[in-house]
């Protein structure tokens, strides 16, 4: 019996694939784990035990830098968020939200802004970027922008993540064609993509490794990743050189007197569709019980 350890690459069915670095083991997870309400999720670093006769057991998971629920996926250094700036269009609170479920995990987002040989999308660049994020924008035939993106990879676990239909499988054929990957087209109708990734998947690639995640609707990102009302704020870096300096220490920065955050936003100094996505998830949270978000996890 011999134990070693690897990184989680993916899970169906009740089996768990790691890979050790010159071998990929197919595993059972352990009872204890189902015991003690435990998830092995794509990304953990585990020990798996082998037996003699080739039996291999996931046996244990070791500490994880962060965990996101919703996809379930853990030990993230970037969050690619992949959107479109027309079909499907873009939603800036769909974007927000994931900035800040990345921000409150330290893991550092990125917006790729896809299909800009559609539409410009200087308005929508110009946003992220006077708010500290990092922006690229991708076409079909801007090699340039591949290779940027490229250079994010290496000694690095990234996701990829966007709403379907924005070309996230597109863009991950597009920056690794040894994997291609389906893809779908837009459903005219609901005016999204067909959903074309059904499973978090880890691929070394790149000198790194990258999570392709599956797409989801409007709706699936209301519950993404729950954040408790005072963090918010944290969420969104540019609010940072105004916290504290609020006439009332209890202050929400959503409709206050003397409010700094709401005088800067005035002040154009903070964009104005960020706050609104700020108010809108400090509104959806606040009645919301700490043991209920923890819940979650």
């Amino acid at each position: 019996m011999t134990k070693i350890t690897g990184i989680l690459t993916k899970a169906v069915g009740g089996f768990y694939y790691v890979d050790c670095g010159d071998k990929i083991f197919e595993c059972k997870a352990r009872g204890v784990f189902r015991k003690n309400g435990i998830t092995p999720c794509v990304g953990d670093n585990v020990e798996i035990t082998l037996q003699d006769n080739g039996y291999a057991s996931l046996s244990g998971i070791l500490p994880r830098k962060n965990n996101m629920v919703r996809p379930q996926m853990s030990n993230l250094d970037n969050l690619i968020i992949v959107a479109s700036i027309c079909e499907p269009y873009l939603n800036t609170l769909i974007i927000d939200k994931m900035i800040a479920a990345a921000v409150n995990k330290n893991i550092k987002p990125i917006l790729v802004i896809t299909k800009t040989d559609l539409q410009n999308p200087d308005e929508i660049y110009n946003v992220y970027k006077k708010s500290n994020i990092d922006v690229i924008c991708t076409s079909i035939d801007d090699e340039n922008s591949i290779e940027h993106i490229k250079s994010l990879f290496p000694d690095k676990i990234t996701a990829l993540i966007g709403n379907s239909g924005v070309g996230k499988s597109t863009l991950l054929n597009r920056l690794f064609p040894e994997l291609n990957l389906k893809t779908g087209d837009i459903s005219k109708k609901l005016g999204r993509g067909k959903h074309t990734t059904r499973q978090v998947e880890l691929f070394k690639l790149g000198g790194g490794y990258i999570l392709d995640t599956p797409g989801f609707s409007t709706v699936d990102i209301e519950h993404y990743e729950m954040i408790e009302k005072d963090k918010i704020q944290y969420c969104f870096s540019e609010f940072s050189d105004y916290l504290g300096k609020c006439k009332f220490t209890s202050c929400s920065h959503t409709c206050e007197k003397g409010c700094a955050v709401l005088q800067a936003v005035k002040e154009n100094k903070i964009q104005k569709s960020r706050h609104e996505s700020y108010v809108a998830m400090y509104n959806e949270i606040k009645d919301i019980k700490e043991w209920q978000i923890n819940k979650q996890y």
